[in-house]
């Protein structure tokens, strides 16, 4: 798919169909995670990969809008190590989050950004089902699978939201 291509049409997938994900996919989702900018080159993402039905409860458990998880067979915590980048983090995170969502997309998956950090009751949930060191903040959750529903393409552009030279 081509690049704009992906962009203009993903879309936030909720209802999925009960098949798994390929091993091959889900490594080609988080080496483009690992690929996105950070900071000064820090890249302070970590991962945990939650594929059973134990672990997509956890997250249910903490997050009062992953219901989805019911039916999605994967979800990648996106987390920061807060030993390698404190001031930065959330950017680097979301950056891979992003290439995570369009490779997904690429590869025929759909999926959904679910958002922990900074609300901190869910990024202290999330933290204690899964174990978390003190220093891994997680910040947001990617819920991945092959969509069982079909979204068309939205235009969001909106000139009034750009302002040149001055706002």
């Amino acid at each position: 798919m081509e690049t704009l291509e992906t962009i203009f049409t993903r879309r936030s997938i909720r209802r999925y169909k009960n098949k798994p994900i390929e091993a091959e996919k889900l490594i080609q989702i988080l080496k483009a995670a690992m690929s996105a900018p950070t900071a000064r080159n820090k890249q302070s993402w970590r991962f945990v990969t939650v594929q059973t039905e134990e672990g997509k409860q956890k997250i249910m458990n903490a997050h009062p809008y992953s219901m989805m998880l019911q039916s999605a067979p994967c979800a990648v915590i996106v987390c920061a190590d807060t030993e390698v980048s404190q001031d930065f983090f959330q950017q680097d995170c979301a950056a891979a989050i992003q290439n995570m969502l369009l490779t997904a997309k690429d590869l025929g998956l759909g999926s959904v950004w679910l958002g922990v950090y900074p609300n901190k009751e869910r990024a202290a949930g999330i933290a204690k089902e899964f174990s978390l060191p003190s220093n891994i903040v997680p910040v947001g959750i990617v819920v991945l699978g092959y969509g069982d529903e079909e979204k068309g393409k939205e235009d969001r552009f909106d000139p009034a939201k750009i302002h040149a030279e001055h706002w």
